[in-house]
């Protein structure tokens, strides 16, 4: 299995122009960031094609991995490290299936609303989980019913691949998502909407490591 990150950022350039998609994946990398998601909803192939080579440079130049929301073809196309894909995109089971021709790693990511659509997306041969919206977003327009940590633990718990919180996800909620089992965060407004995104990454990653740390000495400590 591909090393799953727990600090996943999204890029967005509808919630915000100030800075492009391949600048806020150069952001997140120079954070400390473990992998960019590349997520722009709007235009044709071609118009997210031009957006996402740039993109999958910049992450190559941070060294960190550069994953495509919902298109796997353009994932394969620009030689990206993966792919994340919604409940309505490609099923999982077909993308495992083509991805293996590769004959190289290939992350798949998975989006799941439920416990029932994250077993089911591990079954098929995802990689890791996102799961939410665990906290409310305004970052989607017809977000579901938002899960809560009750809800993110109980799938963290009946699923044996990462499973990385999304949504609503603030420096504060890194601990509580952590605890509850989730292997990571993925966020997108609390970085892009942030006036230094570098700066905004660095926090979230100072409270997964510290959270990191303090489990580790605990686990040392035999508590």
């Amino acid at each position: 299995m591909p090393s799953i990150g727990r600090l996943h950022v999204l890029t967005d350039t509808d919630h915000q122009q100030r800075w492009s998609h391949a600048e806020i994946a150069a952001a997140a990398a120079a954070g400390g960031a473990d992998a960019v998601q590349f997520r722009h909803k709007p235009g044709s192939p071609r118009e997210r094609l031009r957006l996402l080579e740039p993109t999958v440079a910049a992450c190559r130049t941070g060294n960190v991995p550069c994953l495509v929301d919902d298109h796997l073809d353009l994932a394969l196309a620009t030689g990206a490290a993966g792919v994340h894909l919604g409940e309505s995109d490609l099923p999982v089971r077909h993308a495992r299936r083509l991805a293996d021709r590769l004959g190289e790693s290939f992350v798949i990511g998975a989006t799941a609303t439920t416990l029932d659509a994250a077993r089911r997306a591990e079954a098929e041969g995802a990689d890791y989980i996102g799961f939410g919206p665990v906290f409310p977003t305004s970052s989607k327009a017809n977000p579901a019913s938002v899960k809560g940590l009750d809800g993110l633990a109980e799938t963290c718990a009946g699923v044996g691949i990462p499973v990385i919180a999304i949504a609503g996800i603030t420096p504060a909620r890194v601990g509580p998502c952590l605890d509850a089992g989730a292997w990571g965060v993925a966020v997108l407004s609390a970085v892009t909407m942030a006036d230094d995104p570098t700066a905004a990454t660095a926090v979230f990653r100072a409270e997964i490591d510290a959270w990191v740390q303090s489990a580790t000495s605990s686990a040392a400590a035999g508590g």
